[in-house]
C-alpha cells in the first residue's frame, strides 16, 4: 500500500467524535460566512470622471440655484457662514464653502446596541450593514391577501421579529401606528415600541421636534442617565428635510437642527423621483440628489461641526409609463449603487435604499427585485442598506412572511458581498493532493469539516430538500413556510428589552398605548 494515502486515509478518518466536534466548532466572528460589517465596493457603475463631473453639476446647482424654502434659523445660521439668499428667496451655499464643510465632516460613526449579543454598528469606509426602514400605513394579510392599516401594535410587532432575525443588523420603524392621531403622543408611543421590541441598533422618525425631550427622556430612563445615552446612543434619527427638487421641508429641518446640536446621528432620506421631482436622466438625478443632500449635510456642519450624518441620497424612480412609484426598479438598484460609490467618493457614511419591492404578495416579482437591489447596494459599499426587508406594494405595506424571507435573501446577500478568501489555507492545495491519492473526494477531509461554519452560509427557509422529500413534507411554497414562522415567531419570540422598574416608570410618565398583555405569550 501506498504510505502516503495510507496515511492520509488515517488522518482523514480520525475519530467520530472529533470530525463532529470541528464540524460543529463556533467560527471566530471573522471567519463567520455573513456577519454585520463585511466590507464592499467591489461593484462601482461610476468612473472617477463621473464623479468629478456629478459633484461639479451639485455644486454648481447649490451655488447657483440654492435650495429654497429654509427657515429663518437656517438662514440665519448659514448666511454668518457666507451663504446668501438670491433674489428668488432661495438660500445658495458658495462652492469653497462646500468643500470646507465637506472636509470637517464625520467619517463614520457607531450605532450602539443594548446587548453585547448583538453587534454594535461601526457605520463608514466599505462596511455593509443592512437594516429595515419604510414607515409604510399598511400591513399584509397574507390569508386575506389584502392589506390592513398598520397599527402600534405591528410597530412593536416588527420590532421583536427583526430582534429573531440574525442577517437584519438594525430595527429602522417599518410602519406607523395609523390610529394615533396626536403627533407627540404618536412619537412618543414609536419610541417605546421599537425600544421594547428589539435591543439591537434602532432608527425612527419624529413627526415634529416637540417630541424630542420626552424622546431623551426615554432614552435616558433606558441607558440609566442622558450621559449613558449619550456615551452610547442606540438610536440614529430619520426624517426627511428636502422636498425635492431643491426645497427644505421645514418640520423635518427643524428636527435635523435639534438632534444634531446634541451630536446625535442624523439619519435622513432625501428621496427625488427620476421623471417626476428628478431629471428623468439617471445621471441628473444623481446630480439633484447629490446637491439637495450636500446642503443638509452643511446645515449639519454649520451647526455642529462634525456632528454625525448619514450621506443619505435616495434616488427613486417613477415607471414613466403611468407616473407610479417604482421602489423595485433596476433603475433605483443602479442609482443607490451609484450613492453609496459617490459616498465613497466623499469619505461619508452612506445609508441607501434598497430592497423595496413593487409586488403585493411574496412572490418571484418581489424576489427578483428584492435580491439584486439587495446584492447590488452591498457590492457598491454601502455602509447601511434600508428598506431592506418586508417592504412591498411600493413601500405602501409590510409583510411579516416577506420579513423571514428577506432574511434567507439577505444572508445569502451578505455572502456574495463577503467574496471569496485567498490564502494558503484556502487554496487547499494539500488537500486536493491527499484527495486525489486517496479516496477521490472530499466529503471527509477535515477542511471540509472545518470550513462548514466558516465558507458556507445555510439559509433558515429556503428549500433544499429532493422533490420527493418537499412534497412527503407537504409541498409547501417558501411563502407558507415563511408564514408559519413568523406566526411562531410572534406568539413565542418577546425579548425582555427593558428593565420592568424602567417600563413602569415610563407607562407612568408618558401616554403608552400599547397593551401590557399585547407584550408577552398568550396563556
Amino acid at each position: 500500500m501506498n504510505t502516503e494515502t495510507s496515511n492520509t486515509r488515517r488522518t482523514r478518518a480520525g475519530g467520530r467524535a472529533a470530525r463532529l466536534a470541528l464540524r460543529d466548532s463556533a467560527p471566530e466572528v471573522g471567519r463567520m460566512p455573513v456577519r454585520a460589517g463585511m466590507e464592499g465596493g467591489r461593484y462601482n457603475p461610476l468612473s472617477q470622471d463621473d464623479l468629478l463631473a456629478i459633484h461639479r453639476a451639485a455644486l454648481d446647482l447649490l451655488g447657483s440655484v440654492g435650495i429654497g424654502q429654509a427657515t429663518p434659523e437656517v438662514i440665519e445660521i448659514a448666511t454668518a457662514r457666507g451663504c446668501s439668499v438670491n433674489t428668488y428667496g432661495r438660500l445658495v451655499f458658495p462652492p469653497v464653502l462646500i468643500e470646507d464643510l465637506l472636509a470637517g465632516a464625520a467619517r463614520e460613526y457607531v450605532i450602539y446596541s443594548r446587548d453585547p449579543a448583538y453587534a454594535d454598528l461601526h457605520v463608514g469606509g466599505g462596511r455593509v450593514h443592512y437594516a429595515t426602514s419604510g414607515e409604510a400605513v399598511s400591513v399584509l394579510d397574507f390569508e386575506a391577501r389584502n392589506y390592513r392599516p398598520s397599527t402600534l401594535q405591528d410597530v412593536y410587532d416588527t420590532a421583536r421579529l427583526v430582534d429573531a432575525l440574525p442577517n437584519i443588523h438594525q430595527y429602522g420603524q417599518m410602519v406607523v401606528p395609523t390610529e394615533i392621531e396626536d403627533l407627540i403622543e404618536h412619537d412618543i408611543n414609536v419610541v417605546y415600541a421599537v425600544l421594547s421590541g428589539t435591543t439591537k441598533p434602532v432608527e425612527h422618525t419624529f413627526n415634529t421636534v416637540a417630541s424630542l425631550p420626552a424622546a431623551l427622556e426615554i432614552y435616558a430612563m433606558i441607558a440609566g442617565s442622558e450621559k449613558k445615552f449619550r456615551e452610547r446612543p442606540f438610536v440614529s434619527f430619520g426624517g426627511c428635510p428636502i422636498v425635492s427638487p431643491l426645497r427644505f421641508a421645514p418640520e423635518s429641518l427643524d428636527v435635523l437642527i435639534a438632534t444634531s446640536r446634541l451630536g446625535l446621528v442624523s439619519d435622513i432620506a432625501v428621496a427625488p423621483q427620476a421623471g417626476a421631482t428628478a431629471p428623468a436622466y439617471l445621471a441628473g438625478t444623481l446630480a439633484q440628489v447629490v446637491a439637495e443632500t450636500l446642503a443638509c449635510l452643511a446645515v449639519v456642519n454649520m451647526v455642529r461641526p462634525g456632528c454625525p450624518m448619514s450621506f443619505a441620497a435616495w434616488p427613486f424612480a417613477v415607471d414613466l409609463r403611468t407616473g407610479s412609484f417604482s421602489g423595485g426598479a433596476a433603475e433605483v438598484a443602479v442609482s443607490m449603487a451609484a450613492i453609496a460609490q459617490i459616498g465613497r467618493f466623499y469619505d461619508l457614511p452612506t445609508t441607501v435604499a434598497a430592497s423595496m419591492s413593487d409586488a403585493k404578495m411574496p412572490d418571484a416579482q418581489m424576489g427578483y427585485e428584492k435580491g439584486i437591489a439587495s446584492v447590488v447596494a452591498g457590492l457598491a459599499g454601502a455602509n447601511r442598506v434600508l428598506e431592506s426587508a418586508g417592504m412591498m406594494a411600493s413601500l405602501m405595506g409590510v409583510s411579516y412572511e416577506a420579513m423571514v424571507i428577506d432574511n434567507d435573501m439577505l444572508g445569502m446577500a451578505q455572502r456574495v458581498v463577503r467574496g471569496i478568501e485567498v490564502s494558503d489555507e484556502t487554496l487547499s492545495v494539500d488537500t486536493i493532493k491527499a484527495a486525489v491519492l486517496g479516496e477521490g473526494h472530499f466529503l471527509g477531509a477535515a477542511d471540509t469539516l472545518k470550513s462548514m461554519q466558516t465558507e458556507f452560509h445555510y439559509p433558515q427557509i429556503a428549500d433544499r430538500a429532493s422533490v420527493q422529500v418537499w412534497t412527503a413534507e407537504g409541498a409547501q411554497t417558501i411563502g407558507e413556510r415563511a408564514r408559519n414562522v413568523a406566526a411562531d415567531l410572534l406568539a413565542n419570540h418577546f425579548p425582555q428589552a427593558m428593565d420592568t422598574a424602567v417600563d413602569a416608570a415610563i407607562r407612568d410618565r408618558f401616554p403608552i398605548r400599547l397593551p401590557r398583555e399585547r407584550m408577552r405569550p398568550v396563556d
